[in-house]
């Protein structure tokens, strides 16, 4: 493909590689290519440069395992409207609100211009938090509830607007944006690795493997670093033990929001030795400190080889038995079937990634069509189900956490040997692209990175998969009761912090 460069997962380019299209061939090559079911969009972003923003657009080839990279250059002066790649595929919707928030670049047709984050360096300051456009319906036979932003429970903010006729929900509207940390910005203020690696494990405080990882492929990748063996061996083994510690958890709260008590304690019970087998890897239960760049901090040796295999003959026969206890139960099931339903169609056309996507019948997973670490040689096959309700969610984390038990412990039955010719970290290379994709337990995770002449960084760029998904929680719940909020939302167990960077 002439009009695109065609790169790999944790390839470096250099920037004058990177075709530079005319705004019309640009929405017109990106919106084309994604008109195809294996095709989709990783990554759409603004670099402001000057009075001009140069968009990069980076598209997933599911069925080649590249990623196309395009771009162009637009006026940055609000002196016209460009139409939108929204319009034609709405899965670029929030990539466009956020473009807009950021930079002021305006949309003539895009269908759901809201503000995103509302970032303290957002284009208009008058664009507040307390007066968001939310949705509205007049009638007098509807009301509207509304829930947060300070929630019930000790998680993160976020407000929830519901419009229900009755019990029933006819819309909801997610409201996010209360956090403004400003971690993207953040990366380019620190000189220090470790400031930038720290700076990475708390994007998300339940995928620190998820997003470290990326950072850390990323920026070895800047640095024309090639990991060793052990190195990717282990990053693989502790990147499905935190997928087995968050399903683990997640079982245990679907089982909470349905009230079944016994399956809440023991799935509860059963995740605290997973995390606790981290903290006696790295000396952390959320697993930072464990991910390095450039080195394998802290090797999986035999006393470790034998903690998780002691983990998993302890922990398979009471989680299996719990689950196959609770999907038998009648009052389990008719609070998870047919509940919080996501079509195919409406994951596909909202973008969707992960184990939501999964659910509907929409194959997306990293793992399997950009592999990093060493997925490429498992091989990985994705975990699919088709009904797209909460036990279709609920499904895929039982046999995802069945998958990954095994993967582990095929991989700690071949440790490689400790620093298998690691050579020295230098410095980032001058005027390039990287994009750097993992599949956390929630789905996709994107870091990309521009650097300058002097090879600092001029621009870090950070993609939770929670920004494609929560979308899908507003559709779901739709003609729902709002009693079933509490486990919809649960089954999907979305990011504030992931969107709110």
């Amino acid at each position: 493909m002439t009009n695109a460069l065609e790169i790999k997962n944790n390839q470096r380019v250099q920037l004058k590689d990177i075709p530079v299209l005319p705004y019309e061939e640009f929405l017109e090559l990106n919106t084309n290519l994604t008109k195809d079911f294996y095709f989709h969009c990783v990554n759409y972003f603004a670099w402001p440069q000057g009075n001009q923003l140069r968009l990069f657009c980076c598209i997933a080839d599911d069925t080649t395992g590249h990623i196309l990279l395009s771009s162009s250059v637009v006026a940055h002066d609000n002196s016209r409207e460009y139409p939108s790649f929204s319009a034609k595929n709405l899965a670029f919707h929030v990539f466009e609100r956020e473009i807009h928030e950021n930079t002021g670049l305006k949309y003539s047709d895009h269908p759901w211009l809201k503000p995103v984050r509302y970032p303290v360096n957002r284009a208009d300051r008058n664009s507040d938090i307390s007066n968001y456009p939310f949705y509205q319906i007049e009638s007098e036979e509807l009301h509207e509830v509304g829930v947060g932003p300070i929630h019930a429970g000790i998680i993160e903010p976020g407000h929830f607007r519901f419009i229900c006729n009755g019990e029933q929900i006819l819309h909801l509207e997610i409201q996010l944006g209360y956090q403004h940390r400003g971690v993207e910005q953040l990366f380019l203020t620190p000189k220090n690795l470790l400031q930038r690696t720290v700076l990475a494990e708390s994007i998300a405080g339940d995928t620190v493997i998820g997003h470290t990882t990326a950072f850390a492929g990323l920026w070895e990748s800047l640095c024309d670093f090639t990991p060793g063996e052990d190195i990717l061996h282990a990053r693989t083994i502790a990147s499905e033990l935190e997928r087995v510690a968050i399903h683990t958890g997640d079982l245990s709260a679907i089982c909470a929001d349905i009230a079944y008590q016994l399956g809440n304690s023991v799935f509860g019970r059963l995740r605290t030795p997973v995390i606790n087998t981290f903290q006696k890897w790295c000396g952390c239960r959320l697993a930072k400190g464990l991910i390095r760049v450039g080195k394998n901090q802290y090797p999986v040796t035999p006393y470790m080889v034998d903690s998780l295999t002691q983990l998993f003959d302890e922990y398979e026969p009471d989680t299996y038995e719990m689950y196959d206890r609770m999907k038998t139960l009648p009052s389990v099931l008719a609070r998870l079937e047919r509940t919080g339903i996501v079509t195919h169609e409406q994951a596909e056309r909202i973008g969707c990634v992960g184990m939501t996507a999964r659910a509907s019948g929409l194959i997306r997973d990293i793992r399997w069509t950009h592999p990093y670490l060493i997925y490429g040689q498992i091989p990985h096959q994705p975990i699919v189900k088709h009904h797209g309700d909460v036990y279709s969610r609920t499904q895929i984390r039982r046999h995802e956490i069945s998958q990954s038990i095994r993967y582990i412990r095929d991989l700690i039955a071949n440790v490689p040997a400790e620093g298998n010719g690691n050579p020295e970290l230098s410095s980032p290379q001058p005027d390039s692209f990287v994009i750097s994709l993992t599949e956390g337990w929630r789905g996709e995770i994107c870091h990309c990175a521009i650097t300058n002449d002097t090879g600092e960084l001029a621009l870090y760029k950070v993609k939770d998969p929670s920004l494609h998904n929560w979308l899908a929680l507003a559709l779901a719940v739709r003609n729902n009761d709002i009693s079933d909020f509490p486990i919809c939302n649960k089954s999907f167990n979305l990011s504030y912090c992931g969107n709110d960077l």
